[in-house]
């Protein structure tokens, strides 16, 4: 069995990192896989990029520029939506050519177009389509927070200045409908919340949808010595620790002002904390935080290397990530299998993950004051050790490397049985 991941990007962003994690999944599996990216980071053989052009470049800039102009010239909400008007032809790569199934990930910003879509399916090669966030159900949005115009032709897109009912997500809506039509893929969403959203798609009737949750290395996260990793980190061994990281920090979508508010709501209503609890700040512009909070910050910059990472986690008390915006958050997964607990908002996939008072805390969505309480419920729970055990053994038992490619294999093997 040969399979090729489809992925913008191979190491930028959530979906990537997933896509990464089950290639290297699936090949520990027995299974011969490759990765095709836009974007590649590392000399990861088994990764193929685009060849670099001008034309590459190009395809991403006028797909920003089509939505720059339906917008009045206005970079606000110019990365919410994405039309795919422009992309590569994959059909004609020899790793596209030699593969037994096509999987597709996270496609936008010029990867694939509507028509380089179109073409895939006319191979008539089996596709499997994980849905990283609501873009392959929705006319444009990759969110769509409250609206429920995806449910039957979208259109009045709260996205666009001048939305209407034929606007710009009703024309790509209809072009998605008539490329689907007649076709089969084989849809996964990361989380048991996307799967309802998308079955609850009329652009998706009569497709195949399940919920498999991405993978994750438990070799790499997983708990160790919280004094060693303090140590390695150059953070304070006397001091209890809140993690909140993000790409870009000052990505409103991640939640930095609900987090702003609830440190200062928590120093206020617990004075005593303000020399005991530190907060570590992992991401782009991660000094942003440094002079906004009541407590002692630590900026640590973005970075890849998945140790390092994983040392991060061990030496905090606890993960805090008051997004707005989720499916499956790879970040939750690596800080709950280094034994942290979380907390975070009733929103997208989070409630699957973090188990209400058994091994984290989901908060009321949008509220400060319960998002507050939940820091101060972990930070000083008696039964810290087993909130802990608990974190850790819902990956265990979820989210492992090998219990997700399993899962897909099984897929795959009943596609491939079918095409016979």
């Amino acid at each position: 069995m040969k399979v090729l991941l489809v992925n913008t990007s191979e190491r930028i962003g959530g979906a990537a990192i997933s896509c990464r994690r089950l290639m290297e999944a699936l090949r520990e599996n027995g299974v011969k896989v490759k990765m095709l990216v836009r974007d590649k980071q590392t000399d990861e053989i088994a990764v193929e990029s685009l060849p670099h052009s001008w034309k590459l470049l190009w395809t991403f800039l006028w797909e920003r520029i089509r939505i720059w102009m339906a917008n009045g010239f206005r970079r606000q909400n110019l990365f919410k939506v994405d039309i795919a008007n422009t992309g590569n032809d994959i059909t004609q790569f020899p790793e596209f050519q030699q593969a037994d199934i096509i999987h597709l990930h996270w496609i936008n910003q010029g990867m694939l177009s509507l028509n380089g879509i179109q073409k895939i399916l006319k191979t008539g090669k089996p596709i499997v389509w994980t849905m990283h966030d609501m873009w392959p159900c929705t006319g444009i949005c990759h969110h769509a927070r409250n609206c429920e115009g995806y449910l039957k032709d979208c259109g009045n897109c709260q996205y666009l200045l001048r939305p209407s009912e034929h606007d710009l997500s009703y024309s790509v809506y209809q072009k998605k409908k008539k490329i689907l039509s007649g076709h089969h893929i084989n849809y996964v969403a990361c989380s048991k919340w996307m799967e309802q959203q998308a079955c609850k798609s009329s652009l998706l009737q009569g497709q195949h949808i399940v919920s498999i949750p991405n993978p994750i290395n438990t070799n790499i996260y997983h708990p160790c010595n919280k004094q060693e990793a303090r140590h390695r980190c150059s953070l304070p061994q006397d001091m209890k620790l809140i993690l909140f990281g993000s790409v870009k920090i000052t990505d409103k979508r991640k939640g930095v002002d609900y987090f702003i508010d609830s440190c200062k709501l928590l120093a206020k209503e617990y004075p005593e904390l303000r020399n005991q609890v530190g907060i570590v700040v992992l991401g782009n512009r991660s000094d942003y935080l440094t002079n906004q909070l009541p407590f002692k910050v630590f900026p640590q910059e973005f970075i890849m290397n998945d140790n390092k990472i994983a040392d991060i986690y061990n030496s905090v008390t606890l993960y805090a990530t008051p997004s707005l915006e989720e499916n499956l958050p790879n970040t939750i997964m690596e800080a709950m299998a280094c034994g942290v607990p979380c907390v975070g908002f009733n929103v997208g996939g989070i409630p699957e993950m973090i188990d209400h008072l058994h091994n984290g805390y989901v908060a009321e969505y949008k509220s400060t004051e319960d998002f507050t309480n939940g820091i101060y419920w972990i930070l000083n729970d008696p039964d810290y050790h087993r909130l802990s055990s608990e974190a850790n053994r819902k990956v265990q038992t979820y989210y492992t490397s090998q219990v997700i490619a399993q899962k897909y294999i099984k897929v795959y093997n009943k596609l491939l049985g079918s095409y016979e």
